[in-house]
């Protein structure tokens, strides 16, 4: 499943890499990428559905909706549409990005859009490199701030036999001339049903 998702994620890459978005447009991943199938050369990998994780036709692409979500975050560009997978399928063993910063992405009605509210033009660049999926984006003047995205308030609940995992994303905005914090922007808060047993973390039980 690894394998094939990395054919997946090169398929969608090209089609991402490159794109400009100008000042009032609006990217939308489902439009750009269109529907994973088997005729465009997409192959089985892991998808997230139904609480479970399971082969699929383009299983894999929703890291390229993560990995643009989280490069976003770091740019004035404006989320407009994003949803989140239901279930915390896997505990933090390697993880190097906040939980909760992912996307849910099922052609044609769950999608990751964003929209350019500045009167600058930027340019994605993704790519799928020798060990890792790559991206950055390209302004065609320097911006005025930079931004740092965390989480906070990480929590387990117990609710029974069930366990949730709670948390809050956060971003700072930064002058980049001054490197002076502007202000804390709450991004969103996060539930999700845990499908794993927490360990070595303190859970909560909640009462009903």
């Amino acid at each position: 499943m690894q394998h094939n998702k990395v054919t997946n994620l090169r398929l969608a890459c090209a089609q991402v890499d490159g794109l400009v978005i100008r000042p009032g447009e609006t990217f939308s991943f489902n439009k750009v990428v269109g529907n994973a199938t088997r005729r465009k050369g997409y192959v089985k990998g892991m998808r997230l559905s139904n609480g479970q994780a399971k082969p699929g036709i383009g299983g894999g692409i929703c890291q390229l909706a993560n990995l643009l979500h989280w490069m976003v975050l770091h740019s004035p560009l404006t989320v407009t549409q994003r949803s989140t997978h239901s279930f915390d399928p896997f505990p933090d063993n390697g993880r190097v990005l906040p939980w909760g910063v992912g996307c849910s992405i099922v052609y044609n009605y769950v999608d990751l859009q964003f929209r350019n509210d500045t009167d600058q033009t930027f340019q994605l660049r993704v790519d799928v490199g020798d060990r890792y999926l790559e991206g950055e984006i390209l302004a065609d003047v320097p911006v005025a701030s930079s931004y740092r995205v965390f989480a906070k308030e990480e929590r387990f609940l117990r609710v029974g036999a069930d366990y949730f995992r709670r948390n809050e994303i956060w971003r700072t905005v930064i002058d980049r001339r001054t490197g002076t914090a502007v202000r804390d922007e709450l991004i969103r808060e996060n539930v999700a049903l845990v499908k794993y047993l927490p360990v070595d973390v303190p859970v909560l039980d909640v009462l009903l």
